[in-house]
């Protein structure tokens, strides 16, 4: 299997491209717009054809570039059923593996941070989006979060897996590429060291987090599958411009 970490700096994403080396099909999970051409590029280098795009869930600080990729390169766009992206081709559900050549991704319904929320578990490692990040989590105080149901999807569905599983996260903010799930078991300072419900749920309630600054743009432009506001700011246009800069992980 073709493998490649792309990170968008501005919202600190990960997108992962994956390519099956035997038929040359290929899918980007949770690809931003602004990082675009950057995947495109990419996608052509390695002489792949983009079949898919997916999606973890409705994101909230950027846009996906899921429709624009639908546009230019023909791929479909696959969401989980449970957000109820209308505009998606392929709706995801557990139990239902979506196969892409010899690439046979697993969905795994996880929700908390979003109420369809989605991971992908793929041979030795699984793509857990926000649901769990290296040392961390996603926020869990907007669009149907829900520490409690966060807090069971990471024990019950994650937590289940072997604990040399790979974690590759939607986002880092700290220069880290990779986890397993021994070490987010072990040094997860929310989720892992034997932490109970009830510490989840404090931990989560006395975060005291900004608003998104994103969000009230992001989200309705994410249920269309990526459009970009006519009505953006100008101090947010950054987040739908193509960056000078998005560098490989």
């Amino acid at each position: 299997m073709i493998f490649r970490q792309l990170f968008e700096p501005l919202s600190s994403t990960y997108t992962y491209l994956l390519g099956c080396e035997e038929t040359g099909l290929a899918v980007l999970i949770d690809p931003v717009i602004a990082s675009l051409d950057r995947d495109l590029r990419e996608v052509q280098r390695l002489g792949l054809q983009l079949a898919y795009s997916i999606e973890t869930h409705i994101h909230a600080d950027h846009i996906t570039a899921a429709l624009e990729l639908k546009r230019k390169a023909g791929s479909k766009i696959a969401a989980p059923a449970a957000e109820g992206v209308l505009c998606a081709d392929v709706n995801l559900e557990e139990g239902k593996p979506l196969q892409v050549g010899g690439i046979v991704l697993n969905p795994l319904h996880t929700p908390g941070h979003t109420a369809g929320h989605c991971a992908y578990a793929l041979n030795d490692r699984v793509f857990t989006g926000d649901a769990l990040l290296i040392e961390g989590c996603g926020r869990t105080d907007f669009q149907q979060g829900d520490a409690q149901a966060l807090y069971w999807s990471v024990h019950k569905k994650l937590f289940s897996l072997s604990d040399d599983i790979l974690v590759y996260p939607a986002h880092d903010y700290k220069d880290r590429h990779v986890s397993t799930i021994a070490q987010e078991k072990k040094r997860n300072p929310r989720l892992g060291k034997n932490k109970t419900l009830d510490e989840f749920r404090a931990i989560m309630a006395d975060l005291n987090l900004p608003y998104p600054k994103f969000i009230d743009y992001a989200v309705p432009g994410n249920k269309q599958c990526g459009v970009c506001p006519a009505d953006l700011p100008e101090n947010l246009g950054k987040y739908c411009k193509q960056m000078t800069e998005s560098p490989q992980g």
